[in-house]
């Protein structure tokens, strides 16, 4: 039987484009415009600012965002789903979608992207749908390449990671994001990075799997930071995560 991705659904796209676009609730800002503005800021003092690339960029916030600090953005997700509503929001500038209250009920919504200041940067930006395990040899060259709660979702985390630094740029950034919420639904437990006992009882963390993998091309640029973000599932559900954010510059 095939395993059909969550992630092509029609409930859970328009759950992320409330996500990336709609509104915030309980204080917390807007996840996606804040990793955005963080990726560019360490950019500009990083002086790495030409071209970056954003995996699991699920409908396109942050890759708009992005471009406003780079000439170009290359964005990839493994939905099309994802891809497809980014690319309408580029082509269109404008996407109705809906939002569930309650049971079967739901309330309608529109995003435009010039009440948030994008229009004149989404010429910029390049959306393709792709496997971030199985890149196309064409994602090359990059200043920044931001992965924005990606990693507990792949088959491979580690040949990601052990493979990420030849897309970028001697002296570029690598920032990502993650819950850690490891589940053998997308990541068999033998592949994971943290989250469990080795041989010797000692606990393994996500954290020390990132440094082990990345510490052979990568110097940590700065200490790890948890990032809050909601997503809103009904009228009066809503869930409230914490993301770790860690900076890694390419030495090697």
């Amino acid at each position: 039987m095939d395993i059909i991705n969550p992630y092509e659904a029609e409930e859970l796209v328009s759950q992320y484009i409330d996500f990336h676009y709609g509104d915030t609730y309980f204080g917390v800002d807007n996840f996606a415009q804040v990793c955005g503005e963080i990726c560019g800021s360490i950019a500009q003092e990083q002086k790495q600012a030409g071209r970056a690339l954003d995996i699991g960029c699920a409908v396109g916030r942050t890759s708009f965002e992005l471009a406003k600090y780079f000439e170009q953005v290359d964005s990839v997700d493994y939905s099309h789903q994802f891809i497809a509503t980014a690319i309408e929001l580029k082509t269109k500038g404008c996407k109705d979608y809906h939002v569930k209250t309650e049971g079967h009920l739901v309330e309608h919504k529109t995003v435009k992207l010039a009440d948030l200041g994008y229009t004149e940067y989404t010429d910029r930006c390049s959306f393709k749908q792709g496997d971030a395990c199985d890149l196309n040899e064409i994602y090359q060259g990059y200043d920044l390449i931001f992965a924005g709660n990606l990693i507990d979702r792949l088959h491979s985390p580690l040949q990601f990671l052990l493979n990420i630094h030849s897309r970028l740029n001697i002296g570029g950034v690598f920032i990502l994001t993650s819950p850690y919420t490891w589940l053998e639904d997308y990541t068999k437990k033998e592949n994971w990075l943290g989250g469990y006992q080795n041989s010797h009882g000692a606990e393994i963390t996500s954290l020390n799997g990132l440094k082990e993998a990345l510490g052979a091309n990568f110097e940590m640029l700065v200490a790890p930071r948890d990032v809050p973000f909601v997503i809103r599932e009904t009228a009066r559900k809503y869930q409230h995560t914490l993301a770790q954010m860690t900076v890694w510059k390419r030495v090697r």
